[in-house]
């Protein structure tokens, strides 16, 4: 009986044996997630996607202009003379200034080769930024971009420095990397102090003298302008004409682009001569503050010839073109009046979403007068 059981148990070890044989080893397990090791480093999500879960918006600035019937700035308005929304949410104004607040400018000159018929103009404008621009407390940076983006002068509140350096400027290649150039510019001026209601700061400006054609750019009009309206930068623009450069030119140059060059994004009518009232006729029906909201809101490339009065205005800012009989000094002269005689408004959002975009509107206590502002901010992913 004895040896029947030790059959049997040896039996049933042998099949035990098989059995294990046939089931899956634990070499050969389908893949999945294994718990770390002790003292091995978990792996993170990556940094852009906490970057942006972490993204808020504490205080929102903006720069407004009140004109009345005939084109004059008002002046003589108070705090309690604006009302301010975000997404259609009364918010209180934490700081309101008029002209007073110093500023902090990055000037953006384009120095490609196919503006160099302007650029003895262009190197007589120091003393105008150093005046008219930056002001009495005012600081400047200058960065100058062709094929390449250059920082040509850091802040300084020197004013003999920024005319030197303006002075001074060469002819780069024939490439125009605007966006990159912006791009440069605006991670500038996020290090410069904002003003709220406790501290004092600057307001930030970002002043473009340029054609409005990139080419070569790895950065987005778009993305630009996010940044730019989230670190509360003002975008003011000088549209320099490739037509009046190759007008005044003496040597024939290489072709220039026909769309979009400078103020002019598309060829003359047949039988007609290209000028600013004619080109004003054409596109009168396109919306660019249209434009600027779905530029912020896609992030895309598709906005070109009107690329710099689509910057100035989804900031606040203005553009101002140049042809023949409006010369680039007193384009300068018109903006640098604008920053010392507009009002600055502050806000914290209270009762907003945290995600997409934000309209802003600012509205004041008195007929028959306009009002000028940036149109809001985009937080969140692009728009699909």
């Amino acid at each position: 009986m004895s040896g029947v059981r030790a059959e049997a148990r040896a039996m049933g070890l042998v099949l035990l044996g098989l059995a294990g044989a046939c089931g899956p080893a634990p070499a050969q397990a389908p893949p999945g997630p294994m718990a770390p090791r002790p003292g091995s480093a978990v792996q993170q999500p990556p940094p852009e996607v906490e970057m942006r879960l972490k993204v808020r918006v504490s205080l929102v600035n903006t720069p407004v202009t009140v004109r009345d019937r005939s084109g004059q700035m008002i002046h003589d308005l108070d705090a309690k003379n604006f009302t301010v929304t975000d997404d259609g949410i009364p918010q209180k104004i934490t700081h309101f200034d008029l002209g007073g607040d110093p500023l902090s400018v990055v000037i953006l000159m384009e120095t490609s080769e196919r503006i160099n018929s302007i650029f003895p103009e262009i190197r007589k404008t120091g003393s105008l930024f150093a005046e008219t621009v930056m002001g009495a407390s005012g600081e400047a940076a200058i960065v100058g971009f062709n094929d390449s983006v250059d920082k040509l002068q850091d802040f300084t509140a020197d004013g003999e420095a920024i005319e030197k350096t303006i002075s001074g400027m060469r002819e780069g290649t024939w490439g125009s990397r605007l966006y990159d150039a912006m791009a440069v510019a605006v991670e500038m001026l996020t290090s410069r102090p904002q003003a709220s209601a406790e501290t004092p700061g600057r307001r930030r400006i970002l002043f473009v003298m340029s054609e409005a054609t990139d080419v070569g750019s790895a950065t987005k009009l778009g993305e630009v302008l996010r940044q730019a309206q989230l670190a509360n930068i003002t975008i003011y623009s000088v549209g320099l004409s490739t037509t009046r450069a190759e007008l005044q030119s003496n040597t024939k140059k290489k072709p220039i682009e026909v769309t979009p060059p400078g103020t002019f994004g598309q060829p003359p009518l047949p039988g007609t001569v290209q000028t600013p009232t004619s080109e004003a006729q054409r596109n009168g029906g396109i919306d660019v503050l249209a434009l600027a909201v779905w530029a912020v809101q896609h992030a895309e490339n598709q906005v070109k010839a009107h690329a710099l009065e689509v910057a100035a205005t989804a900031t606040g800012g203005v553009h101002v073109a140049t042809y023949r009989d409006r010369s680039i000094e007193h384009a300068i002269d018109e903006i640098g009046g604008e920053l010392h005689s507009q009002y600055s408004v502050s806000y914290t959002p209270t009762g907003t979403r945290e995600s997409g975009y934000h309209e802003i509107k600012i509205s004041v206590d008195r007929p028959g007068v306009s009002v000028r502002a940036r149109p809001g901010y985009y937080l969140g992913p692009p728009a699909s």
